[in-house]
């Protein structure tokens, strides 16, 4: 597809991988780029229309697509971490992994697919996680909550096929952003992601594998149980 003179918006762009993504439809001449946040005001970059959205929030999730009703780019990027570990702590911190990470997710997605489908189809794009495939002992909740927006995401895909839209899974291991800053694993670029995902929207390719370990595991899948565990 063509992002050059398109509308896009990025939820969860005030930092990280949202930021690095809104920067990179800039970069691609893309017309406007909403940046969909809990608090517009810390939205300074130039170029970008800030426009208030809390995923886990309905109202303004529909206000949301009734205001940018000229995209043809949506990017479920927002998302938190902090569930308890597996054996012990409050579940609070997981509900509020699936409350934005798949359902809020499920909301936007389902919120703008009749607005894609007017302009003309677009894409859908969904910021996943290789922990949509792999258990992680140290982010069980995280993992899971990844895992359930991975089959959203596919079933998106199906649904908004005959409308035209592009569905894009993005996978990808550790991130260096805030959500990752107490992690001491290695760890790739923001703008690594958001390059690697403008490189699929160009494209029209329906999954983003951005790092090796990603794509290790991803080849992995259909090999035994045993070896996809084997080094974790």
């Amino acid at each position: 597809m063509d992002i050059k003179g398109s509308v896009a918006l990025v939820t969860g762009a005030n930092r990280g991988i949202g930021s690095a993504f809104a920067q990179a439809l800039l970069a691609h001449g893309a017309a406007k780029v909403y940046a969909g946040v809990r608090e517009p005001e810390t939205i300074r970059s130039p170029g970008l229309v800030p426009l208030r959205l809390d995923v886990t929030d309905e109202e303004q999730v529909a206000a949301a697509a009734r205001a940018a009703d000229d995209v043809s780019i949506v990017i479920n990027n927002a998302g938190v971490t902090g569930g308890p570990s597996l054996l012990e702590g409050s579940f609070d911190g997981a509900r509020r992994e699936m409350e934005v990470n798949y359902f809020g997710t499920w909301a936007v997605s389902r919120a703008f697919a009749p607005v894609l489908a007017a302009n003309g189809g677009g894409a859908l794009v969904n910021m996943l996680s290789v922990a949509s495939w792999v258990a992680n002992r140290r982010f069980p909740s995280y993992a899971a909550s990844k895992s359930a927006q991975w089959s959203l995401t596919n079933a998106f895909r199906l649904a908004l096929r005959e409308q035209g839209t592009l569905v894009v899974g993005v996978h990808a291991g550790y991130v260096d952003t805030d959500l990752a800053a107490d992690i001491d694993s290695p760890k790739i670029l923001a703008s690594e992601v958001a390059d690697k995902t403008i490189t699929a929207l160009l494209n029209d390719e329906p999954e983003v594998l951005v790092d090796e370990d990603t794509r290790n595991v991803r080849a992995a899948l259909s090999g035994e149980l045993k070896a996809l565990y084997a080094n974790r």
